[in-house]
């Protein structure tokens, strides 16, 4: 069976959430999905939503996911050593010079990672997944490759493993015409036609399959297999990550966060339509004139400002539009529809006041990112782990960084779950330092608070690690018991300097101890 025979087959399946898709991509940012797999060259029309709530919450939502799963400024993963698994020579010395090394391949992967379009590509697939709820990322030589879901289908089983995906995109003859065969090469070039790109270009049809604990893919054209396109990879560094964004068990695509509140974006689409066309009837301006009148329209209409005409002021009306009541029940229902979707899709509306704190703000943000608790562990899953996974594999082979002890070193995610999990205890340990302070006094936090473990929670948090960063306790106080020892010497130290100042210490005044200065020193 050919790879195009089963993405026609398999397509079926995806024709529901392909239009689900299409119908969130209308409300939002209709050029994510183009309504059809064919590929049309030039700029195709494209609906205009009358609101751009839908286009905002969306860019913003999937910027946050951007920012907590590969943040700019922090790392989004941590190399770390399994104790368990190190003999007893390795000391805290030698954990230290390890985390060191560890430190620097991490730098030297962000720094890939930031001179690359890894965050651009990782971005667009945000915000499909946000929109249409599913996005195939491909990680090649060249960098990262995004497949929209009207370009891939997918079968997974009843657990959710992928066992098969096949891409279909339309790609330039000549740059495969080294790997097409004979036949279908003489065919292209025995075509004659008015439309030169029907020659130049062709369907080529990747089809992927797992094969136990490994994915083993191709590549077709008219049923043919390319030469040079065979491709395989273990399960865990796959380059193929297909994305879900919401899942239900037994589908084998996912759902967005535009689906989930259609409703709303429906009738805020409406609402804003009626809204617009009725003001823009209210807006227009229409005089009357009386049958009976002796003006005539055509000298009203003819005046120019300020022009006087024979007539009665009374025979001449303006039509007006009596819909205020509506337009205002109209505007308060979008205002509530658009705080609740702004609220769904994490779009805060910081109120400009002196009684907003930051604290107000921060405590608010962490309630709506706690709405996607569960987003943030599928991507970690689907997207992370496969995606550092993969990178971590391609720079060993490469020699940019050295072999790892598979069975000793293991990469943790430190973004998205785990991050508001780190969060989360850092805030409750300052409450809980905060509500001792105020309820038994400041004095009361340096009785009963260990300021060793305080520090240790902190950073543990923060995903700091404190060897050789924070004095231990037995330093600090050797550290006191020195500076003691070398006041009470500075102090007998001052207190002789002060005793040989004494009249008694004066040789001139004590002739008893000039005699003793003068002396000898007793022989050995």
């Amino acid at each position: 069976m050919t790879a195009k025979t089963r993405y026609d087959y398999l397509s079926s399946e995806r024709t529901q959430f392909l239009d689900e898709a299409e119908k969130a991509a209308e409300l939002t940012l209709p050029y994510l999905i183009r309504g059809h797999e064919d590929f049309n060259k030039g700029m195709r029309h494209l609906p205009t939503p009358w609101q751009s709530v839908g286009a905002k919450c969306s860019v913003t939502l999937a910027a946050k996911l951007l920012q907590s799963l590969v943040p700019i400024q922090t790392s989004f993963f941590k190399l770390q050593v399994d104790e368990s698994q190190l003999g007893e020579e390795f000391g805290p010395k030698v954990k230290s010079e390890l985390d060191l090394s560890f430190a620097k391949i991490e730098r030297t992967i962000l720094e890939a990672i930031a001179a690359s379009n890894d965050r651009v590509v990782v971005h667009e697939a945000l915000l499909h997944l946000v929109v249409a709820g599913n996005a195939l990322i491909f990680m090649g030589k060249e960098g990262l490759k995004l497949y929209p879901l009207n370009r891939f289908v997918v079968e997974r089983d009843g657990n959710g493993n992928v066992i098969e995906i096949v891409t279909k995109e339309t790609i330039a003859k000549k740059l495969i015409a080294d790997q097409l065969p004979e036949d279908i090469l003489k065919d292209y070039n025995s075509v004659v036609d008015s439309s030169p790109e029907n020659v130049e270009e062709c369907d080529i049809y990747t089809h992927i399959t797992r094969d136990n604990n490994r994915y083993v893919w191709h590549q077709e054209v008219h049923g043919k297999i390319l030469e040079k396109s065979y491709g395989k990879a273990p399960v865990d560094i796959t380059p193929w990550i297909p994305l879900r964004f919401n899942t239900v068990d037994g589908e084998d695509y996912g759902r967005g966060r535009v689906g989930q509140f259609m409703g709303d974006l429906k009738s805020l689409e409406a609402l804003s339509q009626a809204l617009v066309e009725g003001s823009a009837a209210a807006a227009k301006v229409v005089f009357t004139v009386s049958p009976s009148s002796t003006t005539k329209p055509s000298t009203l209409a003819n005046a120019g400002n300020g022009a006087i005409v024979q007539g009665r002021p009374d025979d001449i009306g303006v039509v007006q539009v009596g819909k205020t009541a509506d337009f205002r029940t109209a505007f308060e229902m979008m205002q509530q529809l658009e705080r609740r979707i702004n609220e769904a899709f994490l779009v805060m509306q910081v109120r400009n006041s002196e009684r907003t704190t930051a604290e107000e703000v921060r405590l608010t943000q962490m309630e709506l990112e706690q709405q996607l608790g569960g987003l943030f562990s599928l991507l970690t899953t689907e997207f992370l782990l496969p995606y550092l996974n993969r990178i971590l594999s391609q720079f060993q082979k490469s020699g940019k960084i050295p072999r790892l002890p598979k069975d000793i070193v293991k990469p943790t995610i430190v973004a998205g779950v785990n991050a508001l999990g780190r969060g989360q205890d850092r805030e409750s340990l300052g409450q809980f330092l905060q509500v001792v302070a105020t309820t038994m006094g400041p004095e009361a936090v340096q009785k009963y608070i260990n300021p060793e473990e305080v520090i240790k929670r902190l950073a543990a948090s923060s995903g700091i690690d404190v060897l050789n960063l924070v004095r231990s306790m037995q330093d600090i106080q050797a550290e006191q018991q020195q500076a003691q020892q070398m006041a009470m010497q500075q102090q007998q130290g001052d207190q002789q300097i002060a005793m040989m100042k004494t009249p008694m210490m004066d040789p001139s005044k004590n002739p008893a101890m000039a005699e003793q200065l003068q002396a000898p020193p007793p022989e050995a």
